[in-house]
């Protein structure tokens, strides 16, 4: 089949892997325009930029895929699917509906739960056990479409977000050559979801990786693997020696139990308040405790908790204090 391939993610380059080496045609794709990034806020093509550029795939950068002119030049390839992968733009129904197969999306949830940007992030921050891939249909309602084929995948106790994402995007490759032959072959079946089950999973902000201590350390654990490698789960740390404070972003913990501490002037031992670290450098939350095992401070790459604690001193009574939004 003749494929045009909207996506911009770095999700999606296992999948254009498997294209480019099967016996369909991938004819054309699109992505979004550069991003800046980086302290010099240098423009960075996509990844699927990158990928086409590479492999000599006719592409183009474009912020809206719906005008006319993207929309003829789309037909102008005469695909008989699109295919579309963490692309980041809505696509309007006249493009979706314009091959003659239709259009399909890959999206990294077991849907209808997890509907939205972020299915990744959010299914660890919920505690989810499991998640997977599935494979839909667009339709006018985002990530609604009938599903043509779902795999499953347990979420192992200590992924982060970024491994999480790396080992979905290789299950999706092999999901979607098979998805295709059954749509060229016309076995594919389309299944209505459940709308009644549907969940969201709401594109991240920078604050929804601000910590706040007074949580459980169960809760701050799964934040913490849910939200790296981006936004990252930051608290400003505070030395009780100098007073100084410096932003970090605390890459991987584990849950402990909370210590007491004796403190002077006190007969009996009592916990002490959420943010603080007790006297085995663990962070006291508001049920249990959180040892931190990878930290980045602000301005430096990421390190051993070890590390930094030898390097700035740490000690019992510093403290990590919940960013202000």
């Amino acid at each position: 089949m003749k494929i045009v391939y909207l996506g911009s993610g770095e999700f999606g380059v296992e999948c254009l892997d498997a294209l480019s080496i099967s016996e369909h045609d991938l004819r054309f794709i699109v992505t979004q325009p550069p991003n800046p990034a980086g302290r010099g806020r240098k423009l960075h093509p996509t990844p699927v930029a990158r990928w086409a550029d590479m492999h000599s795939i006719p592409f183009i950068e474009i912020d809206d895929v719906n005008t006319a002119e993207i929309v003829e030049k789309i037909a102008g390839h005469e695909p008989d699917l699109i295919v579309v992968i963490a692309f980041g733009q809505k696509i309007d129904n006249e493009l979706a509906n314009l091959p003659p197969k239709g259009s399909i999306n890959v999206h990294s949830s077991l849907l209808p739960k997890y509907r939205g940007a972020a299915p990744i992030n959010w299914a660890i921050i919920n505690g989810e056990t499991t998640t997977g891939i599935s494979i839909i249909t667009l339709s006018e309602k985002i990530d609604a479409g009938q599903i043509l084929a779902q795999s499953q995948t347990d979420i192992a106790a200590n992924e982060t977000a970024g491994q999480l994402h790396d080992r979905l995007a290789k299950i999706a490759a092999p999901l979607l050559f098979n998805t295709i032959a059954q749509i060229a072959d016309g076995t594919a079946v389309y299944t209505e979801q459940d709308h009644d089950k549907a969940t969201c999973a709401p594109k991240l902000k920078k604050s929804d990786g601000f910590l706040d201590f007074d949580q459980p350390a169960e809760v701050l654990a799964r934040k913490i693997r849910g939200l790296w490698p981006w936004p990252g789960a930051s608290a400003n740390y505070v030395s009780q020696k100098t007073g100084k404070s410096i932003r970090v972003a605390i890459a991987g913990a584990e849950v402990v139990g909370a210590t007491l501490c004796g403190c002077p002037g006190q007969a009996e031992p009592t916990l002490i308040s959420p943010g603080t670290f007790d006297e085995n450098l663990n962070v006291i939350c508001g049920q249990d405790a959180l040892k931190i095992v990878r930290i980045k401070p602000a301005g430096s790459a990421l390190m051993d908790f070890k590390d930094f604690a030898n390097g700035r001193q740490t000690q019992a009574n510093d403290s990590l204090i919940q960013i202000d939004m």
